[in-house]
């Protein structure tokens, strides 16, 4: 569904879109993935402003999940949870350029500023794995926390927040030194993913095993508010929020 971000109207329905688990515009918005997570496949669509139109089926076993693009929107990257790998798509070809492991269950995929390196917070194990795409090498493992998920950025340009779903806890990522600079801790089951409000001050998560939503405030690092919702709250999205770069 396509909805106005201010009124919540649905805009319109786009049928035959199989099994969504996470979806994501390329920045120049010409192309739109979905990745099919029980069914093993990749939809690329081209957008022309309007209307989706189907390009390619990538068929990517297994689990497809998270989604990441390059700046100059050449190139997509998923990770595959259940075959512990990473795969490359070139979108105006819509092809696989390649596919390597990656580690154990890997999840939320973030490309740094800079362009150089894949994040990959790998959801079976306790760590961001950095990947230097370029070459398919992993190049360093950043310790976080057990459950290691999905990224969102700070806003400064230099710094991620990193939910760690398991151990329960938020891990800050310093993207220049390639490190974890502190901790985020005392708060529900199942921190998943994450937005900030459009001053910095405020990060909202949600709490995927928890039924709630909770307000962080940034500066203390404290869980301040928790919201109840339901059952297995996932993606979050504010229209007016911190830049992401």
């Amino acid at each position: 569904m396509f909805l106005d971000p201010v009124t919540g109207k649905v805009q319109q329905r786009v049928p035959n879109i199989d099994d969504p688990y996470q979806i994501g515009f390329s920045p120049d918005q010409k192309w739109f993935l979905t990745t099919g997570n029980r069914l093993d496949r990749v939809d690329v669509y081209r957008w022309d402003g309007k209307a989706l139109k189907i390009a390619k089926q990538l068929p990517l076993a297994k689990t497809p999940s998270h989604i990441a693009f390059t700046a100059d929107s050449r190139v997509a990257f998923v990770t595959l949870q259940d075959s512990n790998e990473v795969v490359a798509i070139d979108l105006p070809t819509q092809t696989v350029m390649w596919r390597m492991n990656a580690g154990s269950a890997p999840a939320g995929v973030w490309v740094t500023p800079d362009q150089k390196y894949l994040l990959v917070g790998m959801t079976g194990a306790d760590y961001v794995a950095v990947i230097d795409w370029h070459t398919r090498t992993v190049v360093k493992q950043i310790q976080t926390g057990k459950g290691a998920h999905n990224f969102r950025a700070v806003g400064d340009k230099r710094h991620l927040f990193l939910s760690n779903r398991v151990s329960g806890t938020i891990s800050i990522i310093d993207q220049q030194t390639l490190t974890k600079v502190g901790d985020i801790t005392g708060l529900p089951a199942g921190p998943d993913d994450m937005e900030l409000t459009a001053d910095g001050k405020t990060l909202w998560v949600s709490f995927r095993w928890a039924r709630s939503v909770g307000l962080i405030d940034v500066a203390s690092r404290k869980l301040v508010k928790t919201i109840r919702v339901g059952r297995s709250p996932h993606g979050i999205y504010f229209r007016t929020r911190a830049p992401l770069y």
